[in-house]
């Protein structure tokens, strides 16, 4: 089986040309086949103050209204898409920037709204591999926004560590999966002052009692669950690594936290 590496970026690596810059250039450099996902709810939250759009988050997920919805699209299938798409372009390398609504290949459904109404947020449904399959056959990297479909064809705002994640699950039948979230930290730490504190490897077990103690909170929470049941599905590597570790983990230096459902 031929390894297949699914990278997701966040609003960090994007609001900074140069980091952005050398994760492109790690990926042209390594040779690999590659889809790579992104949000972008920094951008996000910053033009919805400039244009006094009110934002609400809950347990680190946002709550989409209409106008927010617009804007995630302008902004997520738009302007970063676009932006990430010439960058790998620069890099001699073939890109198409997807939503999930793009040849109807992330389907999901509107969010219940007993508990908490998270307004037009999706939770994927189906992703259709055959779509990735079918670019990556062509050596074009799927550049994926987190702007999902119904199956009325209304667009939702999803999370993109989750479209990463099925995405991942999708592709993992056919490929030796690797799923790669870069952020801003160095990876999972033990102590969230302390940069130099990484947990090389998680388990199901540690993250569970860590949990508990408070150690692990806010959005590492839902990241690490995301992983974990990725490679419950299949997946055969989840990491979490600092944006500008792409390059030392292709060159196999074990960058950030390895989790490990055992």
């Amino acid at each position: 089986m031929e390894d297949l590496f699914i990278i997701k970026i966040g609003g960090e690596t994007l609001s900074s040309k140069e980091t952005l810059q050398n994760c492109l250039m790690a990926i042209a450099a390594c040779g690999k086949k590659v889809i790579l996902v992104h949000g972008g709810g920094k951008k996000v939250t910053e033009l919805a103050q400039k244009l006094e759009i009110p934002q609400q988050m809950v347990e680190g997920r946002r709550i989409t209204s209409a106008e927010t919805l617009d804007l995630c699209t302008m902004v997520y299938a738009g302007l970063i898409s676009k932006n990430i798409v010439a960058g790998l372009s620069a890099q001699n390398l073939k890109a198409i920037g997807l939503s999930g609504a793009d040849l109807n290949c992330i389907l999901s459904k509107k969010r219940d709204a007993s508990v908490i109404n998270y307004g037009f947020v999706g939770d994927i449904v189906r992703v259709d591999e055959t779509v990735f399959e079918s670019f990556i056959g062509q050596n074009i990297i799927p550049v994926v926004n987190s702007i999902s479909i119904s199956e009325d064809g209304e667009l939702l705002n999803t999370n993109a560590d989750v479209v990463a994640a099925e995405i991942a699950k999708a592709m993992s039948s056919a490929y030796k999966v690797h799923l790669i979230y870069c952020f801003e930290k160095n990876g999972v730490l033990k102590d969230i002052t302390d940069e130099n504190s990484v947990i090389p490897d998680i388990s199901k077990a540690e993250f569970t009692q860590m949990k508990e103690t408070k150690q692990i909170a806010d959005g590492m929470i839902p990241k690490l669950q995301t992983a974990f049941r990725a490679l419950y599905h299949g997946v055969e590597e989840a990491r979490i690594i600092k944006s500008d570790a792409l390059s030392s983990y292709f060159n196999d230096e074990k960058p950030g936290t390895n989790i490990s459902l055992h």
